[in-house]
């Protein structure tokens, strides 16, 4: 096979591309000799001249056209995520009015869809490790589009567990979409832009919140459930656009199709593509990549555990923030005793309720602003000890504010942003602290076990809250404690570091 040729360059040009403004030669400033050029990938500890690693190539092509497209594909998958989440504060009242379900109920219809998150997180890792972020992703918007339509449709309450249920099962591939994401990101852009993509989940969840505004008075559940679905179906017709990830590809051992995404990277951001063959720090066989018993080994086995306590703290925090606003404001307008067993107990959310509930929805943005600011100055680890502080701070707030209505909306838009904010940071740290053959499914692990605080969470924002606001609230700030606490010991900054090719290497 034909080869690059080019003069020779020292190996320590392509380091630290984010640190020095320093370029790699290009194809375009060398004579090629005869023939072909030759695509290698070169199994190697020490990086020898006239190669480059996906990361050097990332950075060499910076922030453009492919990352904004990227953004967008990426950005509609968060929005009908986060569309399907905020539908179940919504959806819980309105059938406890229209079937008469019990509290006990509601909270059961919350918790299905976190159990099927949480079962699925680890096989949809799995499965993006060893066939591809983007077959995963294709499968998870057809099968979250289909159960989200038939939803709509369901007889009876036991049908609609089930296809809520499967519907658990598929979200649980979306956080995915954050690791093919950052994997084509550059490392100085790439906290910002993962915690600015969490402006499609707020977006999502503000146009979740006037769709049931509009929709629940007239048409009812049935139909907010199936207009919800848009987002899915347009997600749906732009999977087949979506990029496979480079460092995957590397990963299995597909050089040339690696290189054929770096190349596309490269014309479509407008930068010349690296001279010479594309290496990796150490091969991994694809039987080795994607098992979850080695995030438990001595590199990795304190960050795994810290962050997975962190994600399910972050998560029964977030979602019983979410599902304890519409409890709280349906208590704030009728104070009166309400009994359990029958529909008399039975409030519709009002739009009162409903603005009330877009205010602090719409706190996540400034939430997202505020952790962009501090999470490059002060780390990945320092943002989220001081964010779940401020939340166990805001939360105990809302036992003085439960009469007054604009305190409490108050306390609660600052609430829902710090912790929209936690979990940003999380994301930004998660996928750079775990190395290339096991990032899906670390990400995978940590999103199971934050859907197990999900599932919890609806007993104590829907149930527990309805008996003692003090006991529940206690409950949220001790957890937010605890995170803090678990977020100060991580091991490892990840903050200006490169992500990492493989289990034992470290920048």
């Amino acid at each position: 096979m034909p080869r690059f040729v080019g003069r020779r360059k020292d190996a320590s040009q392509y380091e630290d591309l984010d640190d020095r403004n320093v370029g790699p030669k290009s194809l375009n400033s060398v004579e090629r000799s005869s023939g072909e050029p030759e695509i290698e990938l070169t199994s190697v500890s020490v990086i020898p001249d006239d190669t480059f690693t996906v990361t050097q190539a990332v950075n060499a092509f910076g922030f453009g056209k492919f990352q904004v497209k990227l953004s967008f594909f990426t950005g509609i998958c968060w929005m009908a995520d986060s569309m399907e989440m905020t539908i179940l504060s919504i959806l819980s009242p309105a059938l406890h009015c229209s079937w008469h379900i019990s509290r006990y109920q509601q909270a059961l219809t919350t918790t299905v869809v976190f159990l099927g998150m949480m079962l699925s997180s680890t096989f949809w890792g799995n499965l993006s490790d060893k066939y591809g972020r983007k077959t995963a992703l294709t499968l998870c918007a057809y099968l979250l589009f289909w159960y989200g339509l038939l939803s709509a449709a369901s007889p009876n309450f036991l049908w609609l567990l089930c296809l809520r249920g499967m519907v658990g099962f598929a979200i649980g591939c979306v956080p995915q979409s954050v690791t093919l994401y950052a994997e084509f990101l550059p490392t100085k852009q790439r906290a910002k832009c993962v915690v600015l993509l969490d402006c499609f989940w707020a977006l999502g969840a503000c146009v979740e919140v006037l769709l049931a505004l509009f929709i629940m008075p007239t048409l009812g559940w049935k139909w907010l459930l199936a207009i919800s679905t848009i987002p899915l179906l347009a997600f749906v017709i732009f999977c087949p656009l979506l990029p496979e990830s480079a460092r995957y590809h590397v990963a299995s051992g597909q050089q040339e199709k690696a290189l054929e995404t770096l190349q596309k990277v490269a014309k479509e951001n407008g930068k010349p593509m690296l001279l010479g063959r594309l290496v990796v720090e150490e091969m991994s066989s694809s039987n080795q990549r994607g098992r979850i018993r080695d995030l438990l080994g001595p590199d990795l086995r304190k960050t795994s555990i810290l962050l997975w306590f962190i994600w399910l703290t972050s998560a029964f925090c977030y979602y019983g923030l979410v599902l304890m606003t519409t409890e709280l404001f349906e208590g704030s307008q009728n104070s009166s005793k309400r009994i359990e067993t029958c529909s008399a107990d039975c409030r519709e959310l009002t739009t009162t309720d409903y603005i009330d509930l877009l205010w602090t929805t719409l706190a996540e943005f400034p939430g997202i602003l505020m952790t962009i600011f501090i999470i490059e100055r002060f780390g990945r680890r320092k943002t989220m000890t001081v964010q779940h502080l401020v939340f166990a701070f805001c939360v105990f707030f809302i036992l003085f504010a439960t009469s007054e209505r604009v305190l409490l909306t108050v306390i609660l838009f600052a609430a829902r942003g710090i912790i929209a904010g936690v979990f940003q940071a999380a994301y930004v740290y998660t996928p750079e602290v775990y190395p290339t053959p096991l990032r899906s499914v670390g990400v995978g692990s940590c999103s199971a076990m934050a859907r197990l605080g999900a599932m919890v969470t609806p007993y104590i924002a829907q149930v527990l809250v309805k008996t003692s606001l003090l006991l529940a609230v206690t409950v949220y700030g001790a957890a937010a404690i605890a995170a803090a606490i678990a977020s100060y010991f991580l091991p490892y900054e990840t903050s200006g570091k490169e992500m990492r090719e493989t289990v034992h290497s470290r920048n």
